[in-house]
């Protein structure tokens, strides 16, 4: 009988520190953060000129509630914005937010200006790979220019994104635009300044994005 009641009381003790921490992993699944979606573009997703919620950044949201992805959208847009000034306020952005995944959509506005080809490729590589140093995963959003810019300037400019996704090994969505502003009816789908897509035309920009973005959140 003594026997017996120490190989009791033995199994007692040997049990409570696996059912201790078996409670301590459980604890710490349900405290998990969700990941974290840092989008950081120019007015193309800052909602330029649409009301606000309409935005492919904002239908992503609500995308990724729809099908319970567990992820919170993060969306550091600025109308106006190059890579540049992307760049430069990217830091302090890893830092707050401590982003999963960093899409990066800028570019245009580097065309605008007729900014340095050489310098829009080294914001994007540089704005990718600190984003990958600090843990995070990168979308290359990749953006066109018009015809009336030269065939010379439109094709350089257009062989950056898959360029830098290609070096910094990142996913790359090729053209943020595909199926709005190459489509017959496209001047139906921007604003009177032929540049910013109308809210009606943000889905489709939506399912441009989100295949790649998909991948990443798996």
């Amino acid at each position: 009988m003594r026997l017996k009641r120490r190989l009791i009381i033995l199994s007692a003790a040997l049990a409570l520190p696996f059912g201790t921490a078996g409670l301590s992993v459980a604890q710490a699944q349900a405290g998990a953060r969700e990941p974290v979606v840092l989008v950081v573009g120019d007015s193309l997703s800052a909602e330029y000129g649409i009301a606000r919620g309409t935005g492919w950044v904002a239908l992503l949201e609500k995308r990724l509630a729809q099908q319970k992805i567990p992820a919170r959208v993060v969306n550091a847009s600025i109308s106006g914005d190059t890579t540049s000034g992307g760049r430069a306020r990217l830091p302090a952005l890893l830092a707050q937010h401590k982003p999963d995944v960093v899409v990066l959509e800028l570019g245009a506005n580097d065309a605008l200006r007729g900014l340095p080809l050489k310098g829009t490729e080294d914001n994007l590589r540089q704005m990718t790979e600190a984003s990958q140093r600090a843990g995070a995963k990168v979308l290359v959003v990749g953006i066109q220019v018009p015809p009336n810019y030269g065939s010379d300037y439109t094709r350089r400019f257009g062989e950056i994104f898959p360029r830098v996704a290609q070096a910094t090994k990142s996913a790359l969505v090729p053209f943020l635009l595909k199926n709005v502003a190459d489509v017959p009816e496209a001047s139906s789908l921007f604003q009177a300044d032929r540049i910013h897509p109308l809210a009606d035309a943000h889905p489709r920009i939506l399912d441009n994005v989100w295949p790649e973005l998909r991948k990443l959140l798996r």
